[in-house]
């Protein structure tokens, strides 16, 4: 491992001050407090970033009735579409005091934090967009000898009540992506954030109240698993409950929710795989920001480099030189590009997964440090196959490098495996790409590009452990938060 000496936290030298932030519970926008408090922590150093507020069931349940009364007056489509503008707008206005909040959350480093609240931005303005668009369908009935002389038309109307729950990799991004849509469809959302990182979830749905949102579209708040969670996904009032996170949880949630609309966005094991033919200086860089960026916990992030045999040993050089100006460090430095994972926990578990794939012959090549939840960009080659840290989904900074014979052989290799998010290859044999996108068992491939490249508003979404198939992203996602209604008439 290399020698790279891990910076001190901030809290020992001198970086700028923080003050803690409390934050309520939102129960149809009123905001709630009831003394009992979580307290969320900075990853980093573990200093106090703030506290939010616990609710109790009879919150849950004056949310969901807040919601189904409220919606019998539905807002019009230029209501949504203005809401959604005027909380794009007060977003841009305060992107700095959001980046700021979410890498005290995260430890994620500035340069990430303050990319999120773009992306975040594009989600309110693609929805409010979408909420002006009319997607009906007019069917004629007398193109068959058996028809009619009708017309039959279809129209969408929302849901009564959205369940969502958000993970903390992403706490304002995966929260919009949930809450812009639902408000481009008019659909009312009561949702309980990752207690991770709670805080930016819920200064958002200040800032949405304040862009004019009416409190019974959304409540937002934390509770306990039996008190308020698992109420929650099972209340038969709430027709959708869409969860993005972990493989487990969301099995665990489709078995409780019963007969309900589910959106499960779960972990990914997402390649990035490299031909002979590649370029490989592209190659290189794709697989340091798909492998370092925003810490390497993207579900999309790049989780395992199947590289060619033939040019192995080229790919790899070059891979490691690019890989050292990934600087990691203090999130709060305007240097940095990769800051903490989650956890002290999540960045010993990185670690043991690299000890013992150098156990079965692997071989770390760059990085391998680590202080507390601070793990240096890690370049491992030799990655056997069954290895843990390729076999299941390492959430972290490390860039497992594993040979491959040829295409078949990664197609093989990746099929065979439980998850099916997403995946890059990187060629320029227009009939190896074409193969690559057909036979590839995942959500998404994406040639001469990393493996999570999309916009806010086109589908997303993964097969098998990775998810049911329902697609995420604002236009799928309006469509998931509505019913579709048909009517005929006389034409």
């Amino acid at each position: 491992m290399s020698t790279t000496t891990l910076e001190t936290p901030a809290a020992v030298n001198g970086a700028a001050t923080f003050t803690p932030v409390h934050m309520p519970a939102y129960i149809a926008g009123r905001a709630v407090e009831t003394g009992r408090t979580l307290e969320v922590r900075y990853p980093y150093d573990g200093s106090l970033t703030g506290t939010a507020a616990l609710i109790g069931h009879e919150h849950l349940d004056e949310a969901i009735k807040a919601a189904l009364e409220g919606g019998k007056k539905p807002l019009s489509r230029h209501e949504r579409s203005t809401i959604l503008r005027k909380a794009a707008a007060l977003l841009a206005e305060r992107r700095e005091e959001f980046a700021r909040l979410i890498t005290r959350e995260t430890g994620l480093c500035m340069k990430e934090s303050r990319y999120e609240t773009g992306r975040s931005s594009d989600v309110l303005e693609f929805a409010a967009m979408e909420a002006l668009r009319d997607d009906g369908q007019v069917f004629s009935c007398d193109i068959s000898p058996m028809g009619k002389p009708r017309k039959i038309f279809t129209t969408r109307y929302p849901v009564n009540v959205i369940a969502a729950i958000t993970p903390f990799n992403h706490p304002l991004n995966q929260v919009a992506h949930k809450l812009a849509p639902a408000i481009a469809a008019g659909a009312p959302t009561i949702l309980k954030p990752s207690e991770r990182t709670p805080l930016t979830a819920l200064k958002f749905a200040a800032l949405l109240y304040e862009a004019g949102l009416p409190g019974w579209m959304l409540s937002m708040f934390l509770g306990t698993l039996d008190e308020v969670i698992n109420p929650m996904i099972e209340d038969e009032r709430t027709e959708v409950v869409t969860f993005t996170g972990s493989v487990e949880i969301g099995k665990a949630i489709a078995k409780r929710a019963g007969y309900k609309k589910l959106c499960l966005e779960l972990g990914g094991n997402s390649p990035l795989i490299v031909l002979e033919d590649a370029d490989l200086d592209l190659a290189a860089k794709l697989a340091c920001e798909g492998s370092f960026r925003n810490s390497g916990q993207r579900c999309t992030a790049v989780k395992r480099i199947l590289v060619q045999e033939s040019i192995l040993e080229a790919f790899t050089e070059k891979f490691v030189e690019l890989a050292k100006t990934y600087k990691s460090g203090d999130p709060e430095a305007e240097d940095t590009v990769v800051g903490t994972v989650i956890t002290e926990d999540s960045a010993k578990l990185l670690e043991r997964r690299v000890h013992d794939a150098v156990k079965m012959g692997a071989k770390v090549l760059l990085g391998g440090n680590r202080k507390g939840a601070l793990l240096e960009p890690t370049v491992i080659a030799n990655v056997p196959r069954d290895a843990e840290m390729v076999h299941e989904e390492s959430f972290g900074p490390l860039g497992p490098i594993v040979t491959i014979k040829d295409l078949d052989d990664a197609i093989n290799y990746y099929n065979s495996g439980r998850f099916g998010l997403s995946s890059a290859i990187v060629t320029n044999n227009l009939q190896a790409a074409m193969r690559a996108s057909k036979e590839l068992k995942t959500g998404t491939t994406n040639v001469n590009e990393v493996p999570g490249y999309r916009l806010e508003h086109t589908p997303f979404g993964g097969v098998r452990d990775s998810g049911l198939g329902i697609k995420e992203g604002v236009v799928e996602a309006m469509k998931f938060f509505t019913h579709v209604k048909t009517f005929s008439l006389p034409w």
